[in-house]
């Protein structure tokens, strides 16, 4: 659906290029994008991760942190707007966050934000195209 990226084929050789690193993104190597900020993390205080299944849990929690990091002291009505606009359902709708008006996607195949559920994973991952991922992130 992102006309910038290679044509995936099917699943399980795209999941196997991936691992392999043969599946060069805008960015590069989708890992080693993520690996390289993780780590830059560790020596920049001024880099802020947060985690979707972080806030599906606790989105009051995560404002919070989020708030203190930015060094924010934000209203119990400004941090209940926030929570609201970031609920999942929400930024599906909102062409700002759903990628929906840039011309390299084409949303005829699928919209870039899917379902929004914790784990949903494990509906398309085999338990060993799971065992193949954990093998990568210990590389």
């Amino acid at each position: 659906m992102n006309y910038g990226h290679p044509e995936p084929g099917d699943w399980n050789s795209y999941l196997q290029r991936f691992i392999d690193g043969k599946i060069q993104l805008v960015f590069g190597s989708w890992y080693d994008h993520v690996t390289a900020w993780w780590e830059k993390k560790q020596s920049h205080p001024n880099i802020h991760y947060m985690f979707f299944e972080d806030m599906v849990e606790d989105t009051g929690r995560e404002i919070n942190k989020l708030c203190s990091f930015l060094g924010l002291t934000s209203t119990t009505k400004e941090k209940e707007q926030i929570r609201h606009q970031s609920q999942f359902d929400n930024m599906k709708k909102d062409d700002m966050a759903n990628y929906s008006t840039l011309e390299v996607m084409d949303f005829k195949i699928s919209p870039f934000m899917r379902k929004g559920k914790v784990g949903d994973w494990k509906n398309h991952f085999t338990v060993a195209q799971n065992e193949l991922m954990r093998t990568m992130r210990r590389r």
